[in-house]
């Protein structure tokens, strides 16, 4: 006898948003477009913030993170409070027994980040660090084509991300007791980039120019991966980057214009037996994902946050916790040779 249960719609997510910056109201459109996500409930420090976003995007509003992750109906937690705050309203919600989707960086530094780890084991919930580029559809197809040998072998990559930061000396982007900088801003984009094509870095380089309150305002990094490859990666908070990536291989070129939020991406590849650039160079062929990009692609990590926790898993294997500890512990190699210390 069939169950009829068996062809009923899974319940949706339901989730909570602890804080109300302008990354929780993106997250909160994008999340809107998930057929089986819901948004439930917010939390701020202020009321008036709560009922603003409420009012915007749904849920139940919250003065205070503690109300949030105690709301019985909240399943996860997405915590989207200043980097230096994350490990505090993680462990939060652990206690309350909720699932955590958590903003890169997921910590300031590798210890903390093992720490949430630990916790989520401790209280067996899911954690995942909101690397939604990880998730994103396009990403994933040239990740996946490049790994398939379909491409040739990749050589050198080159990575960038910088977009000029216009805000007072107060401000959470300036503020080093936030964990201000341009590396766990932008420049965690072009190292997860870099991982998910080349693998793990062997080697790591970085130079960076300071602010007179000691954060990393600009930064360079040069790396060395399995098999010989080579990257070079940038990120800035002064100026505006082309957000582009492009990876050169022995066959060809892989081109995405704007990495950061990719539209497209296209495989050049190049005949031999020519010394005229013109003459090698065959038709670009664009390289297509498989799945739709929900939203501005904050949609598609919050779909993997539901297929898991449908599964019963509690890490992504798009965004295992491996993952996010080898590139935070990138990230305090580079701010150890550029010298940026949060104390």
């Amino acid at each position: 006898m069939t169950d009829p249960a068996a062809n009923e719609p899974a319940a949706p997510t339901r989730w909570g948003i602890l804080a109300t910056g302008k990354i929780a109201h993106t997250f909160a459109r994008d999340l809107a477009l998930v057929p089986d996500a819901e948004l439930v409930a917010v939390g701020s420090r202020r009321g008036e913030a709560a009922e603003a976003f409420a009012t915007e995007h749904g849920g139940r509003p919250h003065a205070s993170y503690e109300a949030l992750v105690a709301d019985p109906d909240v399943e996860v937690v997405y915590v989207a409070s200043p980097h230096a705050l994350h490990l505090e309203h993680a462990r939060m919600a652990f206690e309350a027994g909720k699932h955590v989707l958590c903003e890169k960086p997921l910590t300031l530094t590798t210890a903390d980040a093992e720490e949430m780890v630990r916790l989520a084991r401790q209280h067996d919930r899911f954690l995942m660090e909101a690397m939604w580029t990880a998730c994103h559809p396009l990403v994933r197809a040239v990740v996946d084509q490049v790994r398939s040998g379909r491409f040739g072998t990749p050589r050198h990559l080159h990575a960038e991300l910088g977009f000029r930061v216009d805000a007072g000396p107060d401000d959470r982007m300036f503020d080093p007791s936030l964990g201000a900088s341009a590396l766990l801003d932008m420049g965690v984009y072009p190292l997860t980039f870099a991982h998910l094509v080349l693998g793990e870095a062997e080697q790591l380089r970085a130079t960076a120019a300071l602010s007179d309150r000691g954060i990393d305002l600009d930064v360079a990094v040069s790396g060395r991966y399995p098999g010989g490859a080579l990257a070079t990666m940038t990120a800035s908070m002064t100026s505006w980057s082309s957000r582009a990536a492009a990876i050169a291989t022995d066959l060809g070129r892989i081109d995405v214009p704007d990495f950061h939020h990719p539209t497209t991406a296209t495989f050049t590849p190049y005949a031999d037996g020519s010394t005229n650039d013109d003459d090698l160079r065959r038709q670009p062929v664009e390289i297509v994902a498989d799945d739709p990009v929900v939203g501005r692609g904050y949609g598609n990590e919050v779909a993997e946050v539901g297929r898991c926790l449908r599964a019963g898993l509690r890490e992504s294997p798009w965004v295992p916790h491996d993952q996010t500890l080898t590139l935070m512990r990138q990230m305090d190699t580079i701010r150890a040779q550029v010298g940026v210390d949060f104390g």
